[in-house]
């Protein structure tokens, strides 16, 4: 089912990867001031997911997570993670590269979106509203300390997901 908030969601990873295309148009180069909006973007994004449908999808199954939530969550870590160092080509690749299945996870028939899509019924309306009025998350500088960079590897790993290096 491909409602209103399945495509509010998925619109906004078309707005979200065409920000990160332009951040990294020119090879070796990112881009600050798209790769600044995919940052305040997914950080938001990342937040409607966690505060908003993770807990709307629990609470109408009576308590019971979604299957695919500690998946998701894993991958939104790595995320976040990847976002606190400043970027570089490899950082980017990676991110990237965790997008591509993530997004397709929440995207599939049968996936996440269709999940919170199908359970909300007569709630749609509040529920996409909430998303629309999801605020801005705040967003720290990067921190270009090594051991950030380091952490950010290992949560990529824990994840289940490769640091990517480019070349």
């Amino acid at each position: 089912m491909r409602g209103a908030l399945y495509q509010y969601l998925a619109d906004d990873h078309i707005r979200l990867d065409l920000l990160l295309q332009r951040a990294v148009a020119s090879p070796g180069v990112i881009d600050a001031a798209p790769y600044h909006e995919f940052r305040k973007g997914i950080l938001r994004h990342i937040s409607m997911e966690e505060k908003i449908v993770l807990p709307a999808i629990a609470r109408w199954q009576g308590g019971r997570k979604a299957a695919i939530g500690e998946r998701l969550r894993l991958d939104h870590g790595a995320l976040v993670a990847l976002l606190a160092p400043p970027p570089t080509p490899s950082i980017m690749l990676t991110i990237q590269s965790i997008l591509e299945v993530h997004n397709e996870l929440e995207e599939r028939e049968g996936g996440f979106y269709e999940l919170f899509e199908g359970l909300a019924g007569d709630e749609t309306e509040r529920m996409l509203a909430q998303l629309k009025s999801a605020p801005p998350v705040a967003v720290l500088p990067n921190n270009d300390k090594p051991e950030v960079l380091e952490s950010a590897k290992k949560v990529v790993a824990m994840a289940g997901h490769e640091f990517k290096v480019a070349s």
